[in-house]
């Protein structure tokens, strides 16, 4: 018998449909990985340093992290005086990959003499507003005596987030109203570190807030801290579980950030 080198025939389907499955395979991982990984939005200078956006997705392309770093030289050279609008604002762009979460821009907001009110969060620190509006929206919270009626408009009880509360007196322009927490530790007699807060317009929720001191974020801290949720969701952007504050030391930058997103 003559034996030859060729697969048998009945064979050759079976190692045609493998090769198939292998190079579709090795396509589905290249697509993957095409989808994952960390996209930076374009630097702003600030401080001596800068401070830019960046959004981490998995290999479906779903995010699982929202936020800012801050080059190690940002914290130095800050300016020391108060302008007109009461804070330094710096307006980041989010990168095209950060689109499906729903915010539209982030603004980092630096404060040398600190805010409202006094003796609570009058230090200098550092508010972060990822916003859900955009900019010309914003432009509309002027607080003429409309504006100002629909600022301090309470949200329904199920979208207000647990153990939260609306009080007068925080509508900003351009921001509308800040619902803080009672039980965080400023309001309890401890010195002001970190908080976060949850801003209103009209009735709905239009931007999250991590909040922070200058010496706090200047410490270099390495936590993760749990977000309190309302019973019901706004539907057009992903709300946090979590919120970051960190150090990267081989990247020599600080990094503020919204986790555990989804879009309830």
């Amino acid at each position: 018998m003559i034996r030859s080198g060729l697969p048998a025939p009945g064979l050759v389907p079976v190692a045609l449909a493998l090769a198939v499955a292998l190079l579709a395979g090795c396509a589905t991982s290249s697509k993957d990985a095409e989808m994952s990984g960390t996209f930076e939005g374009p630097p702003v200078a600030i401080g001596q340093g800068q401070a830019w956006t960046f959004v981490t997705l998995d290999e479906q392309g779903k995010a699982q992290t929202l936020g800012i770093r801050l080059s190690e030289e940002a914290l130095s050279g800050l300016p020391a005086d108060v302008p007109p609008s009461g804070a330094w604002e710096y307006d980041l762009q989010l990168p095209a990959e950060a689109a499906a979460l729903g915010y539209d821009h982030v603004t980092l907001d630096w404060n040398p003499h600190g805010h409202i009110p006094e003796g609570v969060y009058d230090s200098p620190h550092f508010d972060f507003h990822f916003y859900a509006i955009d900019h010309s929206a914003r432009d509309e919270i002027t607080l003429d005596a409309a504006s100002l009626e629909r600022a301090r408009k309470a949200p329904e009880t199920d979208y207000m987030p647990e153990g939260y509360a609306l009080p007068p007196g925080t509508e900003v322009p351009k921001m509308g109203a800040h619902a803080i927490d009672p039980s965080s530790s400023e309001f309890n007699g401890e010195p002001f570190t970190k908080t976060f807060i949850y801003g209103f317009y009209d009735g709905k929720v239009i931007f999250v807030e991590p909040m922070m001191t200058l010496d706090y974020l200047a410490s270099r801290p390495d936590e993760s801290i749990p977000v309190k949720q309302p019973a019901a969701y706004e539907k057009g952007f992903a709300y946090p579980t979590s919120y970051g504050i960190r150090f990267d030391k081989m990247g020599k930058r600080y990094e503020v950030t919204l986790e555990g997103l989804a879009r309830r």
